[in-house]
């Protein structure tokens, strides 16, 4: 994939050379081999050691093409491929136990048109628990496990990103 940092005139270029599943990422950037370790990522904002130092990204704008975050007070627009998503979620581990596996994510951005349940009601995997609207669809985020749901982040009305934290079940 390609990314420009704001005011610099270079492309850089970067690739995932190596992913394990629990958080750590090989990634090379022009050329050059870093180590990445993913500590969390919840509401835009992304913790991660990167190469022994500690980092903190804010995404700032998500979108099919392009992501923009903001790193140590700079801004970087990174041109995404088809796979970035995809990759980035088996180097987090979202919805695994290591990251909380009680948490419930939108799979999409939207507005939340629909709550189906209440704190406290008992849900079976595949129970639809929101409904979300996004280009004029909409979509049910369901239960991804058994339980109990122990807490609903989200009220009718709100708008979320793609994998924010919707419920909590238990």
């Amino acid at each position: 994939m390609e990314f420009k940092i704001n005011n610099l005139d270079e492309i850089n270029t970067g690739s995932i050379s190596q992913s394990s599943g629990n958080g750590k990422i090989i990634a090379t950037i022009n050329g050059k081999q870093h180590s990445i370790q993913i500590i969390s990522l919840k509401n835009s904002i992304l913790e991660f050691i990167l190469d022994n130092s500690y980092k903190t990204a804010k995404i700032l704008e998500y979108g099919s093409a392009n992501i923009k975050i903001l790193i140590d007070g700079e801004e970087i627009d990174i041109k995404k491929h088809s796979k970035l998503t995809e990759v980035l979620e088996k180097s987090t581990a979202l919805g695994g136990a290591s990251l909380g596996e009680n948490k419930l994510l939108s799979q999409i951005p939207g507005r939340v048109v629909s709550i189906m349940l209440k704190v406290g009601d008992q849900v079976k995997k595949g129970d639809s628990i929101i409904v979300l609207e996004s280009m004029k669809m909409q979509v049910a985020v369901k239960s991804h496990k058994e339980g109990k749901i122990r807490d609903i982040k989200v009220k009718v009305g709100d708008t979320v990103s793609r994998n924010d934290i919707v419920a909590l079940i238990e």
